[in-house]
């Protein structure tokens, strides 16, 4: 039955790709039919069905999800109180006078708002309905356009303290948890603080090439003249967005940097651009109710896809698909980068259909445990998740953030000349992830030596980790049979 776990995840991907059905009701639908499959082929006792609510509960204690919420409004608000489009005005005004300085200022803007904004989705969705008229006025060829606002879009997902972040570091935590307990390393267990220091050089430094080849492919371009927003910033727009850069650089600097709890930091930030909106008179409730309105449908989605996740990887686990899949890895030949090579492969595959909060609830699960027994440096793997994620969300022609942005915009550019526009970016996060791959020690700079995780290799083999993983399944409660006497 272990083979029909890949099925479901098969069917999971159409589903998602093909129907348009929301993700979560497509996953427990997923889930619900190979939990009747395994219970009619007496493959899984019904009783072991009766941990799902367990699960579910223990999974939204969670005090790290109260985050999630949090950090939605803080991206809703600013969109709402024209903070992004200050932010947008102000930073073309002090860039030196070319057409790269609205796309330079396009990437800075994701950089700021995609931790916020909730997925990949969320992003294109906030970008392009503050970004693009602005880049369109300033006169960017529409493919440049375009491909500014898909790389701007994916900056969130490897940027801390994202959401993305967020959540992937507590996939990893649960990942490393099960690896260790199946090889008994001493290790020290990933947390979501070391996602975040493993992933700041890597982020700084694509982020930084990502600036330079805005700057390269767009100064020979004309330069945007008083239309482009360089000349029409008021004194009060430029306040507001030095106000809001300190803040949201200190506020999310101090979460990164591991000084500010996460959900501190993000009851803190929409705290006060909740308060400073009443009080400047800009949150009326006209213009409240419909974000908070907003707020609670993406989060509610956000829960919904996580439930939904949370019920198909326990019947795939039910099933034995991840010992399948964790049997694969650990007999694969060759040395650990070949089976790191092959898990961001998968992952990479299904960015194709699937958002960031899909696979991190998904296929994470599934895939990054068995590799974990392997492969003992959990924050380098996880860093290369993040990379992996980013790059595969832009390849043409099914990238995600593409598909997001031709349906958004209604794109009409062809896809010859949008490939050439984002040829240079692609280039730049393939050379960051091959720079990562090769140095692990670059996701450990500023790490404390005597809390470095343990990277030495499983010495178990195969046939022992299977064991231990089977142990770590709850044996079936027994049932007495009941007394007919009268």
């Amino acid at each position: 039955m272990a083979w029909c776990g890949l099925g479901l995840l098969a069917l999971v991907a159409a589903g998602i790709a093909l129907t348009g059905a929301p993700a979560f009701l497509v996953l427990l639908t997923a889930a619900s039919a190979g939990g009747a499959l395994a219970v009619l082929s007496d493959t899984v006792p019904a009783s072991l069905l009766t941990a799902l609510p367990g699960r579910l509960v223990n999974l939204l204690e969670n005090d790290l999800l109260q985050a999630l919420p949090l950090y939605v409004l803080m991206g809703v608000l600013l969109d709402r109180l024209a903070i992004a489009d200050a932010l947008f005005r102000t930073s073309v005004r002090l860039l030196p006078k070319s057409a790269a300085a609205p796309v330079m200022a396009g990437l800075g803007l994701g950089a700021l708002l995609g931790p916020m904004n909730g997925s990949v989705g969320a992003s294109v969705l906030s970008l392009a309905r503050a970004v693009e008229p602005r880049l369109d006025a300033s006169g960017v060829p529409a493919p440049l356009r375009y491909a500014t606002i898909c790389v701007a879009s994916t900056l969130g997902v490897v940027i801390p303290p994202s959401l993305v972040l967020i959540l992937l570091g507590d996939a990893m935590l649960s990942a490393h948890t099960i690896a260790v307990t199946a090889t008994g390393r001493p290790d020290r267990v990933i947390n979501t603080q070391d996602v975040f220091h493993g992933a700041l050089a890597p982020a700084g430094l694509f982020f930084a090439a990502a600036l330079a080849v805005a700057w390269l492919t767009a100064r020979g371009a004309p330069s945007p003249g008083s239309a482009a927003g360089r000349a029409d910033v008021t004194a009060r727009q430029a306040t507001l967005a030095l106000v809001a850069l300190v803040a949201l650089i200190g506020l999310l600097g101090g979460v990164a940097a591991g000084f500010i709890f996460p959900v501190e930091g993000a009851a803190s930030g929409a705290g006060a651009l909740l308060l400073g909106g009443l009080l400047a008179g800009r949150l009326r409730w006209a213009v409240l109710g419909p974000a908070l309105a907003d707020v609670m449908a993406i989060t509610g989605a956000l829960f919904a896809l996580l439930i939904g996740a949370t019920s198909l990887t326990l019947v795939l686990r039910l099933l034995g698909t991840d010992r399948l899949i964790g049997d694969w890895l650990i007999a694969l030949p060759g040395g650990d980068v070949v089976a790191v090579v092959t898990v961001l492969a998968i992952i990479g595959l299904s960015a194709f259909v699937l958002d960031a909060f899909e696979i991190i609830f998904v296929v994470v699960p599934i895939v990054v445990p068995p590799l974990l027994i392997r492969v003992a440096d959990a924050r380098w793997v996880a860093v290369l998740v993040l990379l992996t994620l980013q790059m595969s969300f832009l390849l043409p022609p099914f990238g995600y953030a593409l598909m997001m942005l031709r349906g958004t915009l209604k794109l009409a550019v062809p896809l010859g000349p949008l490939t050439r526009a984002l040829a240079p970016f692609l280039l730049a996060q393939w050379l960051v992830l091959a720079i990562v791959l090769a140095a692990p020690r670059l996701v450990h700079l500023g790490e404390p030596p005597g809390d470095r995780l343990r990277t030495a290799p499983s010495t178990l083999s195969p046939a022992d980790v299977d064991d231990r993983l089977r142990q770590m399944i709850p044996p079936p409660p027994e049932v007495s049979a009941p007394d007919l006497r009268p």
